[in-house]
């Protein structure tokens, strides 16, 4: 029987990582969530490498014990054969206590979250779209929603549901941005393709990099390899839109096997197996929405902003973003920050978050450098794709501090990049003989390990505590997940 409520205190929409992470917070601190899907779950997802920050998100959750449980494949990291070097990248090797992270079947875990969701108090509809949003002024105050016929007895009735705030967790469907607010923006940068398929019987990395993602480059883009506990390898090329033009009388297959033929290191994973799927495409294209929240709702992930999937930087967003929406009102609601406050961070935190990835993902296709196929070059980041004033603010504590940072005022773009690469170039050298790193002591210890932190303020979560507070805030998870002020 279909009991949707005519009214909820928090309403969620989308049932993917962002919305039951969002969800499931909010219902522990004991708010009345309703979460809307329009799909049925288990369904299908492209995505499946995460970063060990998912470690963090499920000790917030309660459900660290179910997902170690739960026979996903553990990573201890990646090798990439990149440009004219090859490297293996283990997680937490400079510094940190994150030293593995999983890669998964999404349609398996996205259902394991959502029925961790369930568990945890949150009232869950699956096969129910919402169609509709209604606002007082600039405030979403209810929804329309269809369920669909055929799903849990649904007959294709209709309703409406009232609610104090609203956590937009759609994907790249955007009901907020794309349909209401018209505000998603797409940057020029990482104009990409993806295509990939499925394959069994493939050869995996040796020894205990098994489980580990390949990434190889090629002159038109690049390849993974991601292996997945089931037996099969997700196997995929991220291609510029150009080159799939150009490409358009011949299949996906066909686009998917040459790319393949070009890499050495993806070639040899997959010479003894066999493709068992269709292969699929979809759209990179990078967008940002000009807004991430308003009077009474919050976007999170793909809802709020996407980007090229190089640094598997999709669960991570959705998930940071989720959790500082449920810290904002939860504090909020006993009255500790105004709401203004609560907004003003989630907007200011999320858009770090988010642009701190953009300019690493451009510094880090320019390790690539001395090609000069439009590919490479199109992964330029440009000061069209993002403002000089939104790069001071996500960087301005995290590089060198406010007065060099303002120093660079007639470039802060150049700067920033040039920055960024050279962090990029210091972490990988550092990283390529293992046994050189293991010998590092003193101040080329103390080196590696700022550097380690550098990139853990972008791979990983931050405004966790003083150092990293966003305007005088930052999360605090006891005794209860809220912001604290400095």
């Amino acid at each position: 029987m279909l009991n949707i409520p005519e009214k909820t205190q928090v309403l969620v929409i989308g049932g993917g990582p962002g919305g039951a992470t969002a969800a499931t917070l909010l219902a522990r601190e004991g708010f009345d969530v309703t979460l809307l899907e329009a799909a049925r779950f288990p369904r299908y997802h492209i995505g499946e490498s995460l970063l060990p920050s998912i470690l963090q998100i499920m000790d917030l959750l309660g459900a660290r014990e179910k997902m170690e449980s739960a026979g996903f494949q553990r990573k201890q990291g990646a090798y990439l054969m990149w440009g004219r070097e090859s490297w293996p990248l283990n997680f937490g090797e400079l510094s940190g206590s994150h030293t593995y992270a999983f890669q998964v079947n999404r349609a398996d875990f996205d259902a394991f979250l959502l029925e961790h969701a369930r568990s945890q108090g949150v009232r869950v509809f699956e096969g129910v779209e919402v169609r509709s949003v209604q606002f007082d002024g600039e405030r979403p105050v209810s929804v329309g929603w269809l369920a669909k016929a055929g799903y849990n007895g649904n007959t294709g009735r209709q309703g409406e549901t009232r609610f104090a705030y609203l956590i937009d967790a759609s994907g790249r469907d955007g009901v907020l941005a794309n349909h209401y607010l018209r505000n998603r923006r797409y940057h020029k940068v990482f104009q990409n393709i993806a295509v990939w398929g499925y394959y069994r019987n493939t050869k995996r990395l040796p020894g205990s990099r098994a489980g580990d993602i390949a990434v190889g480059s090629i002159p038109a883009g690049w390849l993974w390899g991601i292996p997945l506990s089931d037996g099969t390898m997700s196997v995929g090329a991220v291609l510029h839109r150009d080159h799939i033009k150009a490409r358009r009388e011949q299949s996906l297959e066909a686009i998917l096997l040459e790319a393949i033929d070009e890499s050495p290191l993806i070639q040899d994973l997959v010479s003894t197996g066999e493709l068992i799927s269709d292969v699929r495409s979809e759209t990179d294209y990078s967008y940002v929405s000009e807004r991430f929240c308003g009077p009474g709702y919050f976007m999170v992930g793909d809802a709020a902003a996407f980007l090229d999937p190089l640094l598997s930087s999709g669960v991570h967003l959705a998930t940071f973003s989720a959790m500082l929406a449920a810290a904002g009102l939860n504090s909020f609601t006993h009255e500790e920050i105004s709401e203004t406050e609560m907004l003003s961070f989630f907007e200011d935190s999320y858009r770090q978050a988010y642009l701190r990835f953009l300019v690493f993902l451009s510094a880090f296709y320019d390790v690539g450098r001395g090609r000069d196929s439009y590919f490479w070059e199109a992964q330029r980041l440009t000061q069209e794709d993002v403002s000089e004033h939104d790069l001071k603010l996500a960087f301005l504590r995290l590089v060198t501090g406010l007065t060099d940072l303002s120093d660079a005022q007639s470039d802060t773009h150049h700067y920033l990049m040039e920055e960024m690469s050279k962090r990029i170039d210091e972490n990988l050298h550092m990283r390529q003989d293992k046994h050189q790193l293991a010998a590092l002591e003193g101040e080329q210890r103390q080196a590696a390990e700022e550097n380690a932190n550098f990139f853990s303020s972008v791979e990983g979560l931050f405004a966790l505590n003083e150092a990293d507070a966003v305007g005088g805030l930052y999360v605090a998870t006891q005794p209860y997940l809220h912001l604290a002020r400095v």
